[in-house]
């Protein structure tokens, strides 16, 4: 029974890569998502069990109906068995069970049912609690916090206890930072039982959507969609060394979306995209830098985005297809950027005087890739398709679930049998600890949240700092997302943001759905930032190049477009690239911003790679990056610079661009 995370993702040939790399890459993803065991005998039979009886509850629970508070206590009860049963307490006892495991297992199926068998007596004494409801809530508390620490590193946890503490002793703090301070009786039960600490909106989004996504991944994976859409993608560009980049792109687009993981997507098709890469004249870190963020590109990609994205759909109160609509846009854009960035990477590659075309590599004619394969797109079709229709998500991928296992058998070398259906069902539980884990324990940091008020007196301070201007408390709200990225996951880094950054926005008149999913693109941002950039680390273990040079690389490809969601914020007519329109807009003018905001894209992307035609001049990458700026916010500028139109100034600025650079000199000079 391996663990919740293998040495290297599933998809990804161990023969690939040589010993070293492999060490590396899972020295990096353990580092960011913990060692976990590998047990056999007994022991492996019992953990494959309980992960096994975790996915069939939730499988039964989606289709059935379970109390709410039934579901949620469960959930985390059973990641709490697992994170003890599979993380060890230190990589030094790797492998090994140890009495204190056994000791904490025993306390997590105590204190779960001892939370359920409480039935609503539990729920209605939360004001007025008995001491050994204190006891199990202090009890509960440590519980995640070590499941957490276990699984995701000491980060969350830490964070959790000062906001614990925050609670505990705020009142002391000068104002506006004071509250009136609360006690032990009217904490812990807020934290531990009431459905707004550990038990709230995260833990409820990871118990009925993100496991069984999470599941449905495990599914594709152990049924070859992720390695059939890699082998699809090179076959679609013809198997061209001067194709690399859109390779890459083209797979992480279509792997992105089933994987979710943006680590996985990187080194599923860093292993086999870089030799290409590398052939082609591609050095290290560029290599590693598009690797990572195409990998990037899996958390914001649909039908099944990062666990955030559920989130979102959950503070809204709108559906996951909703969510799905708002991404789509965004999404396309953020591959164009990439497709500018690598079209420009190959005319700057192909000028040097030292290039030689490599011979292509013998690929599956497309045709023939897609007859053998087609049905691995069909249940990904089958998610929006049965959402489409006004199904739940819930039973969308429920669906979708039952028709990837029953296509499986097309294949005879990926047919989930009962044996090998067992292993994925179990793969889908273990894969969900670490998401849960981090879900129960930012639940502790939003309780202390909602209960002392602090997300309301974050947003007048920041809105204060910003002297009431949108632009720069879109800035300030960047940042600080970004600064509280740079420590937790994306999941956990949305959480707290949403209850913290996203109210400043809101009370300056920014929508909710575009405030959260500004909020959401800069939680992302942390796949490729430093100290947690575990993807341009991972590539950069695969290339050979040094990390945070590759982890620059991956900023400078995703630069552009991480400008475009300041676009949904800033111009009222911006959240148009959401598919939202306001009361004076149409359908044109929807078409109209896509239009701007890719010109806008392609501009940055030169202005970013120091190439167009030929290399740029300082003094002409600064015209393009005005041109991208004034196609992006020209509502900015107009109240900013008082500058009429300025759209189609930046239009005619681009097409003088063109012709400057498309003149005989410049011609001769490329």
């Amino acid at each position: 029974m391996s663990g919740p995370h293998t040495a290297l993702p599933p998809d990804m040939d161990p023969a690939s890569v040589d010993a070293v790399t492999a060490k590396k890459i899972t020295a990096l993803i353990e580092s960011e998502e913990g060692a976990s065991n590998n047990f056999s005998g007994l022991l492996g039979y019992v953990a494959v069990g309980i992960a096994l009886a975790m996915s069939l509850f939730h499988l039964w629970a989606a289709w059935s109906i379970v109390p709410t508070t039934t579901l949620r206590f469960a959930h985390v009860g059973f990641t709490m068995v697992l994170g003890f049963l599979l993380f060890p307490a230190m990589a030094r006892f790797r492998h090994r069970f140890m009495p204190w495991d056994w000791a904490l297992v025993a306390a997590a199926i105590y204190v779960t049912w001892y939370l359920i068998s409480g039935g609503d007596d539990l729920q209605d004494r939360i004001i007025f609690p008995e001491p050994m409801d204190i006891v199990v809530g202090w009890l509960l508390i440590a519980l995640v916090l070590e499941a957490t620490r276990r699984a995701t590193g000491w980060i969350m946890p830490v964070v959790a206890i000062a906001f614990i503490l925050y609670a505990f002793f705020g009142n002391y703090l000068p104002a506006p930072w004071t509250h009136r301070g609360y006690d032990a009786e009217r904490l812990i039960p807020h934290l531990s039982v009431a459905l707004e600490g550990i038990f709230g909106t995260a833990v409820d989004v990871s118990a009925t959507l993100i496991i069984l996504f999470t599941i449905y991944g495990a599914i594709l994976s152990n049924s070859g969609a992720g390695k059939y859409f890699v082998d699809f993608s090179f076959s679609a560009t013809g198997g061209k060394p001067a194709s690399a980049g859109r390779t890459v792109v083209l797979s992480a687009f279509l792997l992105g979306g089933p994987s979710g993981s943006g680590v996985a997507t990187t080194v599923t098709i860093g292993t086999v995209a870089w030799p290409m890469m590398r052939q082609v004249g591609y050095k290290g870190d560029d290599a590693g830098g598009l690797l990572a963020a195409g990998g990037l590109g899996a958390i914001i990609s649909p039908p099944i985005m990062g666990a955030a994205a559920f989130l979102i759909a959950e503070y809204l109160k709108i559906s996951y297809l909703s969510v799905l609509l708002m991404a789509a846009v965004p999404t396309c854009l953020y591959y164009a950027g990439l497709l500018f960035m690598v079209e420009l990477d190959q005319r700057r590659i192909r000028g040097r005087a030292d290039y030689r075309e490599p011979p292509p590599m013998v690929v599956e004619p497309v045709g023939a890739m897609f007859r053998r394969g087609w049905y691995h797109f069909t249940s990904l079709i089958a998610i929006i398709f049965f959402m489409g229709l006004g199904y739940s998500a819930t039973l969308a991928v429920l669906y979708a679930m039952g028709l990837a296992v029953a296509l499986s058998f097309l294949s005879k070398e990926h047919a989930l049998w009962p044996r090998k259906l067992i292993k994925t069902l179990a793969d889908g539980a273990n894969q969900s600890v670490g998401i849960a884990a981090t879900c129960a324990c930012a639940g502790i940091i939003v309780g202390v949240i909602t209960l002392t008020g602090l997300g309301l007196k974050f947003s007048d301070i920041a809105i204060q700092a910003a002297g009431g201007s949108l632009v720069i408390t879109a800035i300030y709200t960047a940042l600080i997302v970004w600064v509280v990225g740079l420590a937790v996951p994306v999941t956990a880094s949305y959480i707290i943001c949403a209850v913290v950054a996203a109210p400043a926005l809101m009370k300056l008149g920014v929508p909710d759905y575009a405030a959260h999913m500004f909020v959401f693109y800069y939680a992302v941002l942390s796949e490729v930032s430093p100290p947690t950039a575990l993807s341009p680390f991972a590539a950069a273990a695969i290339t050979g190049a040094g990390p945070y040079r590759t982890t620059l690389m991956a900023w400078k490809y995703t630069l552009p477009a991480f400008v475009l969601p300041f676009v949904f914020v800033t111009d009222p007519e911006g959240v148009g690239l959401l598919l939202n329109l306001t009361p004076t807009m149409n359908w044109g003018d929807v078409a109209w911003q896509i239009f701007l905001a890719t010109g806008g894209l392609a501009a940055l992307a030169a202005a970013a790679q120091g190439f167009a035609r030929h290399a740029l001049s300082a003094l002409e990458r600064g015209v393009l990056t005005v041109v991208g700026l004034m196609l992006l916010f020209p509502a900015l500028f107009e109240a900013l610079f008082a500058l009429p139109h300025p759209h189609w100034v930046g239009l005619a600025l681009g097409v003088a661009f063109l012709g400057w650079q498309f003149r005989p000199a410049a011609r001769a000079v490329a």
